[in-house]
């Protein structure tokens, strides 16, 4: 048995308050038993104009990577810290006018293990609300899985907009992923139809637990995001939740039941096509 949690932010353009406010829930989250916490997508940064800068900023461990490696360290658990604009450690700003959003996973003892590259950027027009978003106006698209080995068990790397591909959840589990994670800041409007439901189809399809840990403010003016942040069982069942609000849910992961799951039901084994 292991403990995770998913914070849920509602995030400002201070980048000091955003991590003040997480540092909170950390806290409150390791207090609680949490081995490993998962942030929201883009939380630090959340109205920088300038993704560039703001990579070039993090490249020597700025303000953010040295506060989630502080914190990892200070509780002594895994943390995946939403993510931030990033350049490849093989290219630097003289080489590409634009980073990746990256997740990155860090372990107890404050280090880096992997980054994640987000795969799918979202270029769409969201019709309820006419809004047109284009992530890959800032960032390039990523292109490899990425999985870890936790004390919590096997993690799958995702973030936001790649839930709504199903083919990457695959992979993951093809690479043994038993946990996926989905850092978010997914807009009212479309977390609103299909947030959840995305989550528990990705747990039910995979038989894996999965957390997805979301930005919040359906009332913004401008940048309305939906919350609802949860973990799923394999089975597709709502561990635990939240609404509109900051805070954290925690809830205990048994691997047992994967295990379980995967064996009495082998629909990865029955797979006809690939």
């Amino acid at each position: 048995m292991a403990k995770i949690a998913a914070i849920q932010l509602k995030s400002t353009s201070d980048p000091v308050s955003n991590l003040e406010v997480a540092a909170r829930y950390i806290g409150e989250a390791a207090n609680a038993g949490a081995q490993l916490v998962v942030l929201p997508e883009h939380f630090v940064y959340y109205n920088a104009r300038d993704m560039r800068a703001v990579a070039e900023g993090e490249k020597e461990k700025g303000l953010a990577r040295h506060f989630f490696a502080e914190q990892s360290r200070q509780y002594k658990l895994w943390l995946v810290a939403g993510t931030l604009p990033l350049f490849d450690n093989a290219t630097t700003a003289k080489d590409t006018n634009k980073p990746y959003a990256t997740s990155l996973l860090y372990d107890a003892s404050g280090d880096e293990v992997v980054a994640y590259q987000k795969i799918h950027l979202f270029d769409v027009n969201v019709q309820k609300t006419g809004k047109r978003y284009c992530e890959s106006d800032n960032y390039l698209h990523g292109t490899h899985p990425v999985v870890a080995q936790t004390p919590c068990g096997c993690v799958g790397m995702s973030v936001c907009y790649d839930l709504r591909f199903p083919e990457l959840y695959r992979q993951l589990t093809s690479q043994g992923a038993e946990i996926m994670v989905a850092p978010s800041a997914f807009t009212a409007a479309t977390g609103q139809a299909h947030w959840q439901l995305l989550l528990r189809a990705r747990a039910v399809e995979n038989l894996s637990y999965v957390v997805g840990a979301n930005l919040c403010n359906r009332a913004h003016p401008k940048k309305p995001t939906w919350g609802g942040s949860a973990i799923i069982d394999p089975w597709g069942e709502v561990l635990a939740e939240m609404d509109d609000e900051e805070g954290f849910i925690i809830a205990d992961i048994d691997l047992t039941r994967v295990q379980e799951l995967r064996r009495n039901m082998p629909v990865l084994e029955h797979r006809r096509l690939s």
